[in-house]
């Protein structure tokens, strides 16, 4: 089975990746374009979510809350964090667009422990990481530090001609502190619409290997192995992760073969 998932160009569902499709036990992510009135549900007695606004407005209703008309950004590219909302497992999440919208559906394996509630802009933490050409931008949605139950989610804007997720690491052993497991979502967006961008997916005995051209949209499952990034020039790229698994740490091992890179002067 292919990592790649390629999205649908037209209609409600983009892309919609379970733990039955993907193979594994722990992340689903699934991407929505909404017309002005248009609504898309989700519930899961089993399952947390988090919802995140990519782009327009909308109203999230989740049990006897409601946060109305949330967003800010016309796109993804815009340099600024998005709206996003947490709701534990079991009530009924109603998202209804106020204009045309792309919105995010995270969720993974969940208990209940937490209360839902609104994530606002000026709650994320944004930060350049990398140096010279592998410089990208970070805004941490859900990061470790925040309530959940197993959701990590993240999102990365890449300039023009830039590698990302580099020098390559994984995550993908259970031996912390060394390294966490955590399954993990790509979802890519291209600027302008029409670009592109690679990803390798690979393990230390190449027993998993495959390079991938991702187009707008589409999505990469990584269940293991380091996962780079490379961006062409003329085209910036987005994407949103998100990770799960037994454990909610995100810690990585770098590919000791490039680790050699993080000595380069910037």
């Amino acid at each position: 089975m292919s990592l790649l998932v390629k999205s649908h160009k037209t209609g409600l569902t983009i892309v919609d990746v379970t733990p039955q499709s993907a193979g594994w036990q722990h992340v689903g992510f699934a991407a929505y374009r909404l017309i002005p009135g248009q609504s898309v549900d989700f519930r899961d007695p089993g399952r947390e979510c988090c919802v995140v606004v990519l782009s327009g407005f909308v109203t999230i209703s989740a049990g006897d809350q409601t946060w109305r008309e949330i967003g800010r950004r016309n796109s993804v590219f815009d340099p600024m964090a998005p709206f996003a909302a947490y709701v534990p497992n079991g009530p009924l999440v109603n998202i209804t667009a106020h204009t045309a919208a792309e919105i995010a559906l995270c969720t993974a394996p969940g208990q209940g422990h937490h209360a839902a509630r609104l994530i606002p802009p000026d709650s994320m933490s944004r930060s350049t990481r990398g140096k010279g050409a592998n410089t990208r931008f970070i805004c941490d949605i859900l990061p470790q530090s925040a309530s959940a139950d197993s959701l990590l989610v993240v999102e990365v804007r890449t300039p023009s001609g830039h590698s990302s997720s580099y020098p390559p690491h994984k995550h993908d052993a259970d031996n912390l502190p060394v390294e966490s497991y955590l399954e993990e979502t790509y979802y890519h967006r291209l600027n302008p619409a029409q670009g592109f961008a690679f990803q390798r997916v690979y393990t230390d005995d190449r027993s998993l290997d495959e390079a991938m051209a991702v187009e707008d949209h589409d999505v990469v499952m990584v269940p293991r192995g380091y996962h780079p990034v490379c961006v062409p020039f003329g085209y910036e790229s987005y994407y949103l992760n998100v990770m799960a698994g037994p454990k909610r740490e995100w810690c990585f091992k770098n590919d000791p073969q490039h680790e050699w890179l993080l000595s380069l002067p910037g």
